[in-house]
């Protein structure tokens, strides 16, 4: 298993070069986006890496092999000679998801998964079991069979920190990249008028403090064969940093979510790095200390049901910042440009249209306030 082979890490569409940046900067060697994520070639280790260190993957899947196939016989036959014991234990029950296309002669999905669920129980001795977290996912183009191993298992924003969430919570992994996006480094304040559960404020404080996504959970790879427990303990290890850090504020009109992100922080081990304050946007008041970032998810149209009433919550947010952020830097997320427009800020091009469950969402950023 010390050969490379292609990763793949996938992301919202929209956002892959944001995260093809995030990658080079760790350290990921040549990292190429492609639509819908970003692959490199490497070994367990990095894909182990992978996945606790990176803030914007959605998930990380190692291409670990396949074959030609025109028909369900040459598949089985074929299936049955994959090396399952250089990646699968016998002892953990698998799963197995098949795609397909109309250009492969192998087109019935459902046929083809039987085979090959077939294949890895019979020579492997394995079971199916279709919650299983070892995930082998096949794809079948153009007559070509792909397999990749889900290495994450739980999808890569659900961080172990996060037990309370409010409606339409932001994903940890898209806030990481707006906040990427909004050029934060982790050496700035950062504030969010309209918190909800806190994610771009943990996400934020996570960043300056060095701490990595994955340190509080478990990943699939943990159970695939090859995987060497005193190895990752020891990538796992970190000193976070101390000292003095930037402040980040989070506030919120609704007590009860404001509640919800102080018991999110807490679990994150970011008890003293966050200000909550249960207010509304209209009675925001500047922190002491230098400028920074504001970067906020607001309520649009398509969540609540009717967008006209956003309007003068809108306009409310652009005033109280043109008049007491001067310096600030703003970052707005989503779906409907007029809302942004409404707040009258001097907004820079959007970002590229992002993928947020059934929605398009977009950044919109200023420059720094006059």
């Amino acid at each position: 298993m010390s050969d490379t082979f292609e990763i793949f890490c996938a992301v919202a569409p929209g956002l892959e070069d944001c995260l093809r940046q995030e990658m080079a900067e760790a350290g990921f060697p040549d990292p190429q986006a492609t639509p819908g994520g970003v692959t490199f070639q490497g070994r367990w280790p990095d894909v182990w890496r992978a996945n606790l260190e990176l803030r914007g993957a959605a998930r990380v899947l190692a291409r670990i092999g396949g074959f030609p196939a025109f028909h369900l016989a040459q598949l089985d036959k074929r299936a049955r000679k994959f090396p399952w014991g250089d990646f699968l234990r016998a002892d953990v029950p698998v799963r197995v998801e098949v795609t397909t296309n109309k250009k492969s002669k192998i087109y019935h999905g459902r046929a083809a998964q039987q085979r090959i669920e077939t294949a890895i129980r019979e020579t492997l001795g394995a079971e199916i079991a279709p919650e299983a977290a070892v995930v082998v996912k096949t794809r079948i183009d153009d007559n070509i069979v792909t397999f990749s191993l889900d290495t994450s298992g739980e999808p890569l924003h659900r961080r172990g920190n996060k037990e309370a969430v409010g409606k339409a919570p932001m994903r940890d992994t898209l806030a990481a990249l707006f906040l990427r996006d909004c050029g934060y480094n982790g050496d700035e304040p950062v504030l969010d008028p309209m918190c909800g559960s806190g994610t771009f404020l943990l996400e934020a404080a996570e960043i300056a403090r060095g701490l990595k996504p994955g340190r509080n959970r478990a990943f699939a790879f943990e159970q695939l064969a090859g995987f060497d427990p005193e190895a990752w303990v020891a990538l796992k290890a970190q000193a976070p940093k101390a000292g003095d850090l930037p402040r980040f504020y989070g506030s919120d009109r609704d007590s009860g979510v404001i509640g919800m992100a102080g018991k999110n922080a807490g679990r994150a081990g970011l008890d003293g790095d966050i200000d909550w304050t249960c207010a509304p946007v209209s009675a925001l008041v500047r922190p002491d200390g230098p400028a920074g970032l504001i970067l906020t998810n607001p309520p649009y149209g398509a969540r609540i049901g009717n967008k006209k009433l956003l309007f003068p919550l809108y306009g409310s947010l652009g005033k109280v910042l043109a008049e007491q952020f001067s310096g600030w830097r703003v970052g707005i997320v989503t779906s409907e440009p007029s809302l942004a427009k409404a707040t009258g800020l001097p907004l820079l091009p959007p970002g590229p249209p992002v993928s947020f469950g059934a929605l398009k969402v977009q950044l919109w950023k200023t420059a720094p306030l006059p």
